[in-house]
């Protein structure tokens, strides 16, 4: 893969940028505070607003790596107001394979943003990275995630029993992917 770092990506109604020191607040408003968002997540509920801040200070710092992808989810019409994020968990480049994890706030769900923002994602690795496989994975308790990934166009592989943790503990993944050829195809 040919790494360009976290790069400013708009779609019809978003724009995805990278994190800045004042997200800090709506991060946590927004969605990091909320223990419905983390649910399904591998990462506690943010107890106060210096939990949020601590992450991105690593975040902040990880940017100047060009292999960090880590996205601020904006509406574009409120741009300094992120409504969630969506990153690169795990890549290998042995494969050319990268691992994408989201979330968003409660009041943005089932309003399609998260599939616009993973789509966007798909397009930039396949177009710009040259990643041959995309994959993401979610709990089957949190059906509406798979459904984002199905909406993009990523397949369903299968459900590994008890092969990973979040918050509800050792839980089942359901995993999806995207390979580059299947993006070739679909843009036939």
């Amino acid at each position: 893969m040919r790494h360009v770092g976290t790069r400013r990506l708009e779609t019809n109604r978003l724009v995805l940028r990278r994190f800045e020191p004042s997200d800090a607040a709506p991060m946590f408003r927004n969605w990091a505070s909320d223990d419905e968002v983390t649910k399904f997540l591998t990462w506690p509920t943010h107890a106060s607003v210096e939990d949020t801040r601590a992450i991105l200070v690593d975040w902040l710092s990880s940017y100047a790596r060009e292999d960090f992808y880590q996205w601020a989810i904006a509406p574009k019409e409120r741009e300094a107001e992120p409504i969630g994020s969506i990153s690169v968990v795990y890549a290998n480049d042995d494969i050319s394979m990268v691992h994408i994890g989201y979330c968003i706030g409660r009041a943005w769900w089932h309003q399609g943003i998260t599939s616009e923002a993973l789509g966007a994602l798909i397009d930039f690795f396949f177009g710009e990275v040259g990643a041959n496989r995309i994959e993401s994975r979610h709990d089957p308790r949190n059906p509406h995630s798979g459904m984002v990934m199905e909406k993009c166009g990523m397949r369903y592989e299968g459900t590994m029993r008890s092969a990973d943790r979040n918050n509800q503990g050792i839980c089942d993944a359901c995993c999806y992917a995207m390979l580059r050829s299947d993006w070739t195809s679909a843009r036939a």
